[in-house]
């Protein structure tokens, strides 16, 4: 099994849990990966993997950013490590911020309920057997808050750029989501703004591909 170099590019990806303990001051907590899970695009995070990354940088380092976007800051990590299950995080959104306020809305009307990294791989090996890409170093830049968490396929899809069949595949399953969602936004009263970011999202993909 041979050891890929570095690669430079930023990737994304789902933790595929939902959050935990959103408390109304703005604290939460949950899994930001999940370490052994094979995701469609044949990656596993190993154990051990975002290690040198947090002792180097720690974890007020490591931005709180809303849907990956830089321009978006909308709180801090208190605690990021890793455990038996994965790379566990607990941050407070910062009170006073408009996104963060709407955040929170989402967050506890269970609207808006996964986490995402942003990271670039330091060290990874392939499997010849299963093909499947284990990654055992990675250099961690940020930690999203996200929309579609239980839609890992099709946002990992986005985000390795796979083709238009993956852009119709995402589209198809966003557009299940939202209505599922609708009644839990329209409490939060923030439905339009929902509308306008699912809208971003395609309208990105679709220059993506263009």
């Amino acid at each position: 099994m041979t050891v890929e170099p570095a690669r430079r590019p930023v990737e994304r990806k789902f933790a595929g849990v939902v959050l935990e303990d959103v408390e109304a001051d703005g604290a939460f907590s949950g899994y930001a990966s999940l370490f052994g899970k094979v995701d469609l695009s044949r990656d596993a995070v190993e154990p051990g993997a975002f290690l040198r990354s947090l002792r180097r940088r720690g974890p007020e380092s490591v931005r709180m950013l809303f849907q990956h976007d830089p321009n978006q800051p909308i709180g801090r990590w208190m605690t990021i490590r890793e455990d038996a299950r994965g790379l566990y995080v607990r941050g407070r959104l910062t009170p006073g911020v408009a996104r963060s306020r709407e955040v929170l809305a989402l967050m506890r009307s269970g609207a808006l309920d996964g986490l995402s990294i942003g990271f670039r791989t330091v060290r990874a090996r392939k499997d010849a057997g299963t093909g499947v890409r284990r990654i055992l170093e990675a250099d961690l830049w940020e930690i999203s808050v996200v929309t579609f968490p239980m839609l890992p396929e099709a946002r990992i899809d986005r985000v390795k750029g796979t083709g238009p069949a993956g852009m119709t595949r995402m589209r198809r399953d966003i557009v299940r989501q939202l209505r599922g969602e609708a009644a839990a936004l329209r409490q939060a009263g923030l439905a339009e703004r929902f509308r306008q970011t699912a809208q971003t999202l395609q309208t990105e993909e679709e220059d993506r591909f263009a």
